[in-house]
């Protein structure tokens, strides 16, 4: 309001000064005899001078109201474009219409940007070669973990199984009792293998050193398929991706197919790994019970914050969405433009590293 009150103030006294200068130049300097008729004559008693003075504050409103329009128009279309920025498929080429300085700043900070993920993803790369040093130790840090976890879990839900059915053999045969107590039992049993199955798919540190991510994949779905009581469709295509990349997106859909087995109740989970426009998608989607994804209960979050760092490591685009009561959708996107980017600008290194020695 201040800035409008400042914009309209300034243009009506550049229209004073102008509308002075006019009359200056076509009356001749500013004597009685000259400027008298501005004040002498009058409309409806009102001088002509003061009609001036009107018109001259209305323009000044327009023009400050349309400046403001435009200054917010502008405002608005640059924020649009800077938060599309983050999304490997944004590109300033199929953008027209925009002004030159704006579109030299979004080169810019695009190009930082892209620089960054090449760099992220650099160092993500590096560290995975890494960490095969190491591997044995998770491998046993991990059987210890699943160990503790089917201790917590699994057994606890065995053993309440176990209570209800010592119970039901001291029931009569064919009460209706024990038929309400058998059923129980009977979904006790069902989520303690839900629980045994979700909890195993942790339990592959190296299951893609000697496999692609599709061939993990496959096989990952294919013995879930064997093992659980719902449908698991699957579009699953060979995609060349870094080491890295295939570790943490296979490491992802582990953690969401767990989250599916443990928390959705669902009965249709489909698996898509496609490659469309240069752009690789991981997407896991299911038909469950969905949760509220601002306000995510403690036996979600855990799995989601997972998912959430492993795509932030590797520079990619993720997208989680769940609606309650219609299913939960898991995304991550991988820009295979940057991959080839990101060897060449490694190649170049080595390189320069080389001739420098």
């Amino acid at each position: 309001m201040i800035a409008f009150i400042v914009r309209t103030f300034t243009m009506f006294m550049l229209l004073s000064t102008m509308v002075f200068m006019f009359f200056y130049f076509l009356l001749g300097e500013p004597v009685e005899e000259t400027f008298e008729p501005l004040w002498e004559v009058r409309h409806e008693n009102v001088p002509l001078v003061a009609y001036f003075v009107i018109a001259m504050f209305v323009i000044s409103c327009f023009i400050s109201i349309w400046m403001a329009i435009a200054s917010k128009t502008r405002e608005s279309v640059a924020i649009r474009y800077v938060k599309q920025l983050v999304d490997p498929e944004f590109s300033l080429e199929k953008k027209k219409n925009i002004p030159r300085s704006l579109k030299k700043a979004l080169l810019q900070t695009n190009e930082l940007i892209e620089t960054q993920r090449k760099s992220l993803q650099k160092l993500t790369n590096e560290r995975v070669d890494s960490n095969d040093a190491i591997i044995q130790e998770r491998i046993v840090q991990e059987r210890q973990r699943l160990a503790r976890e089917l201790h917590d879990s699994v057994s606890q839900q065995l053993f309440a199984a176990s209570m209800l059915l010592s119970a039901l053999t001291e029931q009569a045969q064919g009460d209706e009792k024990s038929q309400k107590t058998l059923q129980q039992v009977e979904k006790i049993v069902q989520q303690a293998q839900l629980e045994m199955r979700a909890l195993l798919l942790h339990l592959r540190p190296i299951a893609l050193r000697n496999n692609t991510l599709a061939e993990g994949l496959t096989g990952l779905v294919l013995e879930l398929k064997q093992k659980v009581n719902f449908d698991i469709d699957y579009k699953i295509e060979e995609i060349e991706l870094s080491k890295a990349e295939e570790d943490h997106l296979f490491r992802i859909a582990q953690e969401a197919l767990s989250n599916t087995l443990r928390h959705s109740k669902a009965t249709e989970v489909e698996l898509t790994l496609i490659a469309p426009d240069n752009v690789a998608i991981l997407r896991i989607q299911d038909n469950g019970r969905g949760f509220n994804v601002e306000e995510d209960n403690q036996t979600t979050s855990y799995g989601l914050k997972n998912i959430a760092e492993r795509a932030v490591e590797i520079g990619c685009i993720y997208k989680i969405v769940s609606v309650p009561g219609e299913g939960t959708i898991v995304e991550v996107k991988v820009p295979l433009k940057m991959r080839q980017n990101t060897d060449e600008l490694s190649e170049a290194a080595d390189l320069n590293a080389s001739e420098d020695s």
